[in-house]
């Protein structure tokens, strides 16, 4: 499937309005921090600073682009996406893609979450990619969140579903 990069006059003035109105807090933000100034007074300044600000704000939002871009091509290539349709879908050739997304392609596929219903809640079991280890998370019968600290990892999926049962067992109704 190809995807065309064209769109109507529009859909680019209402992306237009978005972007800046996603841009402009985090224009202000910056601004704020670089000056000392509050976020409200952004635009009291003389306007070559104002406008070099946006600017600048503007490759920080370039940046987040291409590490979205970079994560998509990535999750294509995972779901079986060859480097031609991930060129296709940019508008480049398929070396171009190969060359722009190096490891998009090839990679494994990722797991699905395993999904533990246990004492009367439910703990998901996901596999990190990357390290291969495993992490979870859960709600209890009685609506307790877990785990309560920073996420552990564990070297197995069986690991990491005894955690999370002993968890579950825990924080469970009695019956």
């Amino acid at each position: 499937m190809t995807v065309s990069p064209e769109i109507t006059p529009e859909e680019r003035g209402a992306l237009d309005k978005a972007l800046l109105d996603a841009l402009n807090p985090l224009a202000s933000a910056l601004r704020s921090r670089a000056t000392g100034l509050p976020e409200h007074r952004m635009w009291d300044a003389d306007p070559v600073e104002v406008t070099l600000s946006v600017l600048a704000t503007w490759k920080v939002l370039d940046a987040r682009v291409k590490h979205l871009t970079a994560t998509a091509a990535g999750t294509a290539g995972a779901y079986g996406a060859s480097y031609e349709q991930l060129g296709a879908a940019w508008g480049i050739t398929r070396q171009g893609a190969r060359k722009k997304w190096p490891d998009a392609v090839g990679s494994r596929p990722a797991t699905p979450p395993t999904i533990l219903e246990l004492f009367g809640g439910t703990a998901e079991l996901t596999e990190d990619r990357t390290s291969g280890t495993w992490t979870w998370r859960a709600r209890s019968a009685n609506g307790t969140l877990g785990p309560t600290t920073p996420t552990p990892s564990h070297p197995t999926k069986e690991e990491a579903a005894a955690y999370a049962g002993a968890f579950l067992r825990e924080h469970g109704v009695e019956g």
